[in-house]
């Protein structure tokens, strides 16, 4: 586990050289076919030689939950330890992680119909006026959502709609068994400024790689809007809106990069509640590597 450009790939990748490990993807939008450079997919030869469960599963036209990802993964897992090897979770969704191991409350599957249909109300009165309307039917829930948050929005809407029942009153079940026992590697970086000039150099990397080619491709297709939640992914709402003649490119690079540093602080916060992992700092000089005291963490595990 870790932030986005913390080296989870390249760590993954050493332990796997070293071990009878799998990799199982645990990433938000590497599930989207598509979304390559901007996402930090794996290039084909690092997929070829490492591959990766749980990448390329989705159309980004589709939608993917925390739901359906613990489903995909366990059974990956199954399978991965059904031929005697051992499963090596990498990615930065916390939720995901979250999901795997102690599962979800039985919340009612999307409805493509009534989500249009909550979108065509947002166009018309604005996703404030709908969380105003979300406080009047779950004042819970409306207080953890941001009056803008338009996904979490909708689907408190949806929910309420087809259970009759607001959404904070159907979370929060008692925790699933979980039927693997653990080691949590978690990439926490000390030295914050290190990790915003990794993130600055990967973003530079990816324009030069042709990543506004990659989103003017998928603008391209009807089928895509930018309310998606593959083109909210950090990076692609970014460069879709520079796209749409918002900001000029500069404005872009300076917009992408802080919404990345927001992201990479948002999954520090959630990392430093994870209080069984075994944190790692991926910039500490002291380290001959930080695949060793990975190794030696596994050694060590009780």
């Amino acid at each position: 586990m870790g932030p986005t450009a913390s080296g989870k790939t390249a760590l993954a990748c050493s332990l796997a050289e070293r071990f009878p490990l799998d990799l199982i993807s645990v990433d938000s939008a590497l599930v989207y076919r598509g979304l390559d450079i901007g996402a930090a997919k794996p290039d084909a030869a690092t997929l070829a030689r490492f591959p990766h469960r749980l990448i390329d599963i989705r159309d980004p036209a589709q939608a993917y939950s925390a739901a359906e990802f613990r489903a995909d993964a366990l059974g990956e897992m199954q399978a991965i330890t059904a031929s005697g090897r051992a499963p090596l979770l990498v990615g930065g969704t916390g939720l995901y992680f979250r999901a795997l191991q102690y599962g979800l409350s039985a919340l009612p599957a999307a409805d493509a119909t009534l989500r249009v249909g909550i979108a065509q109300s947002a166009q018309a009165q604005g996703w404030p006026a709908l969380h105003a309307r979300l406080h009047e039917l779950d004042a819970t829930a409306a207080a953890r959502i941001k009056p803008n948050d338009a996904q979490r929005i909708q689907r408190a809407l949806e929910v309420i709609t087809l259970t009759g029942k607001p959404l904070s009153a159907l979370q929060g079940t008692a925790p699933t068994r979980f039927a693997y026992r653990v080691l949590k590697l978690a990439l926490v970086p000390a030295d914050r400024a290190a990790l915003h000039a990794r993130i600055a150099t990967r973003l530079d990397a990816m324009f030069e790689q042709g990543f506004l080619d990659e989103v003017r491709a998928l603008r391209a297709r009807v089928d895509l809007q930018p309310d998606l939640p593959s083109m909210r992914a950090v990076g692609y709402r970014q460069a879709w809106q520079h796209l749409d003649g918002q900001f000029d490119a500069t404005q872009l690079r300076d917009r992408a990069i802080f919404a990345t540093r927001q992201l990479a602080k948002r999954q520090l916060t959630w990392l430093r509640a994870e209080l069984d992992a075994r944190a790692l700092d991926p910039f500490d000089a002291r380290y001959h590597s930080v695949c060793e005291e990975a190794v030696k963490a596994f050694l060590d595990r009780p």
